[in-house]
């Protein structure tokens, strides 16, 4: 899989772009605030319909622009051809020229895996992130977890309108907890089982860019310990006095122990940024074992804060998305660029909201 052509209109600090690009290692280099990061971040809006910046659709149009527009063709198993605008009175989405109906039917046309600075929210962020990263890595496997989690998120939010409103009506109450049982049990255990298949890849990522006798284990923490349907009619005064439901799967943790410690609370900072890159690694090489090729992985600047030998736990991932013409996409500077990691890549100047292939 790879990105084949990339358009872009209005978006960020782009008012025009149209670029080809081959399977391979794409190093875009340039100094800061010349637009590297916000090609990346279109290439990962084609593939997830949102942001690895955190931010509203509003944010990327261009400076006094009604709206945005971001295209590409995608190689995969076969050729597709995306289409997105926003602006504050329309969006569209098209996938080979028919309107997009539902998000099923369109995400994985595109696979992407993002190493960014926000990564760092993984480890000393709030769990909704973590949470997060369960849930990419099941959409992108399970055909119907997507469904799952919508329905999930429609009934919570309709038994916490109930739980708000009084007085209160228990047969709607009962009714939506019933839902929200059934289908919050079969996310918990989608998740239970990812957990134990990730977390070896976790640990021996981590082994190879962060410090010899450093250890990272990762654990899933679900809120509900035992059986869910009890355990909310355990709690449903308490729920009544706060309004909201207080157990489910949209509690639940990803414990990230370093050393048999949380992470979040004894690690340094480099150990945390240590700790988010294993976890996108992990993600990675996941999705490569189970679609037999690798997502278009996209690493912005983080290479420049590692050192030479820790970039080359980099190196297997790297190789593998080089085989079966995968794709990456590097931002750096021109003093941190990793010229230890590739011997063949091509290289494109950026400027001013200008890419130019260099090399």
């Amino acid at each position: 899989m790879h990105l084949e052509h990339l358009r872009l209109r209005d978006f960020r600090n782009y008012q025009l772009l149209d670029a080809d690009f081959t399977p391979g290692f794409h190093l875009l280099l340039g100094p800061n605030a010349q637009g590297k990061t916000n090609v990346l971040e279109a290439i990962h809006l084609l593939a997830n319909l949102r942001s690895f910046r955190g931010v509203g659709s509003s944010a990327m149009v261009q400076h006094e622009k009604s709206g945005w527009f971001v295209g590409g063709k995608v190689v995969g198993t076969g050729s597709h051809e995306v289409k997105m605008y926003w602006s504050p009175k329309e969006r569209q989405l098209s996938l080979n020229g028919q309107t997009v109906q539902k998000l099923s039917d369109y995400l994985g046309t595109l696979r992407t895996v993002a190493f960014t600075s926000e990564d760092l929210a993984l480890v000393k962020g709030v769990g909704r992130g973590r949470r997060r990263y369960m849930d990419f890595l099941l959409v992108q496997t399970v055909p119907t977890y997507l469904s799952l989690l919508q329905r999930y998120t429609r009934a919570l939010k309709n038994r916490n309108a109930l739980l708000k409103k009084k007085p209160i009506d228990k047969n709607a109450l009962d009714s939506f907890t019933m839902e929200l049982v059934k289908i919050g049990n079969e996310i918990i255990s989608y998740r239970a089982e990812l957990i134990p298949q990730i977390s070896p890849n976790v640990t021996e990522a981590h082994r190879r860019i962060a410090p010899a006798g450093e250890d990272l284990n990762v654990e899933y923490i679900p809120s509900v310990k035992s059986d869910f349907f009890d355990e909310l009619s355990r709690t449903q005064d308490r729920e009544l006095k706060l309004g909201s439901t207080t157990i489910g799967p949209h509690r639940d943790e990803l414990a990230l122990m370093l050393d048999d410690k949380p992470a979040a609370d004894f690690a340094s900072e480099g150990q945390k940024r240590a700790v988010a890159i294993a976890l996108k690694i992990a993600q990675a090489e996941h999705l490569t074992n189970f679609h037999g090729s690798p997502p278009v992985l996209l690493i912005d600047d983080v290479m420049g804060e590692l050192d030479i030998e820790r970039r080359k736990g980099f190196l297997p991932l790297m190789e593998s998305c080089s085989e079966g013409r995968g794709q990456i996409f590097m931002t750096c500077t021109e003093e941190n660029w990793p010229s230890e990691l590739s011997s063949s890549m091509h290289r494109w100047d950026v400027i001013n909201g200008t890419i130019n292939l260099t090399s």
